[in-house]
């Protein structure tokens, strides 16, 4: 029997020598740690989303601490806003002594070096649940691109480093943009969700913030899971005008659209960890189905591995924590 010459085995021996091996590492440097806020005294935990909660505005607080300690530099701030202030044109997304600027001044006041990345979208703030204008049952999109830009110079204005329009309504990058460089905020960047899909893995989410839609669904204006070349064109579009980073979302399902948008892309590429993809390894872990730690490992070295730049992930602490161990 002839024996092999070549033993890639070789290279997988010991502990040490596949650290010496490694090809992708990620560190807490490459989290984003997405948090949600509302306007109460006590956190409250969400049932769909185990380990996390609605923060008070204390309580949130001590989170970004926590988070900046472990070595991570940037959150994704979403709120929960109280059902009788919301209608349908979002006004108090404009609020500027709403919930939301008050609590990007707080952690910015108390975290000054975190980085803070706001969002920008109808539904949280909207009756109707959508992302934009919806009239008759259709979504409105040049209306909404005047809201979303107001919105955006009021999160600026409140010290949000980096504005993140998640809304998918065509032309809102260089509506924002153009918005927030006439109020003096020029050195305000934009994340754009560039390629935001029409998810089933958003469920989670929509239970963290109540904003699910009342009526129909967002696949007129969320792109399709089965279409790639789409997302080529929707990140383009969003450099041109004028987006800093650009985003995929969610992240598991679209690794190869990670891929394909790193390739072209001349800004740097983030992608969602998103709530769906939580959950499901924190259900699988919980029925022993899993070993969670080494899942979720396994899961953010995938989305690095195919070129995300950055990763909003729910297990920002948990991977940091173990990063530090």
């Amino acid at each position: 029997m002839q024996k092999p010459m070549i033993r890639p085995r070789r290279n997988r021996q010991t502990s040490s020598i596949r650290t010496l091996m490694r090809e992708t590492l990620i560190t807490p440097h490459d989290l984003i740690y997405p948090l949600f806020v509302h306007n109460h005294s006590e956190k409250e935990a969400i049932g769909s989303m185990p380990g996390l909660y609605r923060h008070s505005l204390s309580s949130l607080i001590e989170e970004v601490k926590k988070a900046y300690s472990l070595g991570i530099q940037g959150i994704a701030l979403f709120p929960a806003i109280d059902d009788q202030l919301k209608d349908p044109l979002a006004r108090e997304s404009k609020n500027p002594d709403g919930l939301y600027p008050r609590a990007i001044r707080e952690v910015k006041n108390a975290v000054p070096e975190m980085t803070i990345f706001s969002d920008v979208a109808m539904d949280p703030y909207s009756s109707d649940g959508h992302d934009g204008i919806v009239r008759n049952g259709e979504i409105i999109n040049d209306e909404t691109l005047e809201i979303l830009a107001q919105m955006a110079v009021t999160q600026a204005e409140a010290g949000a480093d980096y504005v993140s329009p998640s809304d998918m309504m065509d032309g809102r990058v260089r509506a924002i943009r153009n918005a927030l460089d006439d109020s003096g905020f020029e050195k305000t960047g934009i994340l754009a969700y560039s390629a935001k899909y029409a998810s089933a893995f958003y469920g989670p989410f929509r239970d963290a913030l109540d904003s699910a839609p009342k009526a129909g669904d967002k696949k007129t204006y969320q792109m399709d899971p089965a279409n790639r070349i789409e997302a080529v064109r929707e990140v383009l579009l969003d450099i041109e005008e004028g987006a800093d980073l650009v985003m995929i979302k969610p992240a598991l399902s679209y690794l190869d659209v990670i891929r394909e948008i790193k390739e072209i892309s001349l800004v740097p590429v983030a992608a969602y960890n998103v709530s769906g993809e939580y959950s499901l390894i924190k259900a699988g872990a919980k029925m022993g189905w899993l070993d969670e730690n080494a899942a979720m490992k396994e899961m953010l070295t995938s989305i690095k591995r195919a070129g995300s730049d950055l990763i909003l992930t729910y297990f920002a602490i948990d991977y940091a924590k173990g990063f530090q161990s």
